[in-house]
């Protein structure tokens, strides 16, 4: 029998995955078809994305599928980081391996910027929350480097759009993941000309602007050819992958917020419009994109890149074999703001992590277990603080938390027109039954975790609503909900945490 499959591109800033997602009796099923990492390219001093190693493992991918007899690919779609992009020239190559967000050439490009147009102009344009590697700064960067790619360009394409492209050789700007490059009107949704002509370009430097769900075109002849499928459609889903991630929450009721946990953090809750307020601004919340008519209203945190660092400096050691070692180390020892620009990308993350205790008088981390008990901890708390802030924006009460993906609360809910009842959890990191308990303690409402796969899940389900085997966001919702194993975290130890709570912004304020 065959099975009709949705091909789904996942690439997060670590590594990457295809997945093949189908519906059946039990609801929405994902089957991985190849993983690989994503490595950063250091090169004079430069940090780079291999664009061709990635596009080699998507047509890997592709191969393995093309072979499966029982298996019919109706459509692809591709999700990713965000902010970064290609350059393209005239004759339609690719003039240059993309930078990375963590490269250091934009270390104070804000400011470069601000002098300029003013920073409260840039945020009431776009919403979008300032960090120096937003697509915006870096493009005035190599603007004002006098950048031979950029000098040369014809079209810029976003990670997801530059693979899409080579697929398909149709060149477009999803609006989701062009909505991370501070380059998008927030009220318009679409690129805004003010900001565009500040770094020196036109909308005629990007592709064909698309919302998810619409078709980019369809596999090349060469592609067909070398991976033997036929002209499979290519679909814009949610390009950015947290949007991807947030689509396949499985809320049934809106007073839920959502931690999309993996080598970022990333908090946030959907609404109807953007909230670009001097609230927000202060705050420095973000209005991203999201499917449906939505906004993603977040607050981008720095996630397991901590440990994801520390590790690669303790050889081969398992996550079990971590968390056990954090569960019996001392609570609360010492305490670190996971934001601090200490750990943007230190040469060693565990010393810069011993610095940043030393530097603030508490106890210095001496195991692997202190160290990543105070990682846990600290994103915790963070956690909490950004909630309450979130809180205070929301249109809506929050009572539930979801965590997806491998302040205070009353301040939160002052954002809200209705309470957040609930914090859901996606992605990798909600896996991490440590992490999830101490977030539940910390935020003091219940925190769901799962699915760990919803990014793959929000993309197959847009492509599934494009050819209309699916109907809308809410269906999906309450199908994922019913077929994808959850697990609920309640709080404990309040009073302890809320000490803690007490000790930690003392610290990091």
């Amino acid at each position: 029998m065959i099975r009709n499959c949705f091909f789904a591109v996942d690439l997060g800033a670590t590594s990457g995955r295809t997945i093949l997602g189908s519906f059946s009796e039990g609801g929405l099923e994902l089957e991985e078809v190849n993983r690989f990492p994503n490595h950063l390219i250091e090169v004079g001093g430069h940090f780079y994305w291999d664009i061709y190693a990635l596009y080699q493992y998507v047509i890997d991918g592709l191969k393995l599928v093309a072979g499966k007899q029982d298996v019919k690919i109706v459509s692809i779609g591709i999700d990713t980081w965000g902010v970064d992009f290609v350059c393209v020239g005239k004759d339609g190559h690719l003039l240059r391996q993309p930078y990375a967000y963590r490269d250091p050439q934009t270390n104070g490009a804000p400011e470069a910027l601000f002098s300029r147009i003013p920073r409260s102009k840039v945020y009431k344009l776009t919403g979008i929350q300032i960090m120096n590697f937003n697509s915006l700064f870096q493009l005035d960067t190599l603007r004002r480097n006098n950048d031979s790619a950029l000098a040369a360009v014809d079209k810029i394409l976003f990670i997801p759009d530059a693979l899409s492209y080579m697929l398909t050789g149709e060149m477009v700007t999803e609006y989701t993941i062009a909505s991370t490059a501070q380059l998008v009107n927030a009220q318009t949704r679409k690129l805004e000309p003010e900001l565009l002509k500040a770094v020196g370009l036109t909308e005629e430097h990007f592709g064909r602007f698309v919302y998810p769900g619409e078709k980019v075109g369809t596999l090349t002849k060469e592609i067909q050819k070398i991976t033997g499928l036929g002209a499979v459609p290519v679909i814009a889903v949610a390009g950015h992958d947290t949007g991807s991630a947030v689509a396949a929450v499985p809320a049934l009721n809106p007073n839920f917020a959502y931690l999309s946990s993996g080598t970022w953090s990333l908090m946030g809750i959907e609404t109807d419009a953007p909230a670009i307020t001097e609230e927000t601004e202060k705050l420095n919340f973000t209005n991203e994109g999201g499917v449906a008519g939505t906004i993603r209203l977040l607050k981008n945190i720095c996630g397991m890149w901590l440990l994801e660092r520390c590790r690669a400096g303790w050889g081969e050691t398992s996550y079990p074999e971590l968390i056990a070692e954090a569960e019996t180390a001392e609570p609360f020892r010492s305490l670190i703001n996971p934001d601090n620009a200490l750990f943007a990308n230190p040469d060693d993350m565990e010393n810069a992590i011993r610095k940043y205790c030393m530097d603030t008088n508490q106890p210095v981390p001496e195991t692997r277990g202190q160290i990543v008990r105070c990682i846990f901890e600290s994103l915790a708390l963070r956690y909490r603080q950004v909630l309450e802030n979130l809180r205070s924006l929301s249109p809506r009460p929050i009572d539930t938390l979801h965590v997806i993906g491998g302040g205070s609360l009353d301040d939160l809910r002052g954002l809200a027109s209705q309470p957040i009842e609930t914090l859901h959890v996606i992605g990798g990191g909600s896996r991490n039954e440590l992490l999830n308990q101490f977030t539940a303690n910390a935020v003091g409402i219940p925190v769901v975790a799962g699915p760990s796969e919803a990014t793959a899940l929000g993309n197959v389900m847009m492509q599934a609503m494009a050819i209309g085997e699916a109907a809308d966001v809410p269906g999906m919702r309450k199908l994922i909900h019913n077929s994808i194993p959850l697990k609920t975290y309640q709080p404990q130890n309040m009073e302890n945490w809320g000490q803690a709570y007490i000790h930690f912004k003392n610290i990091v304020s």
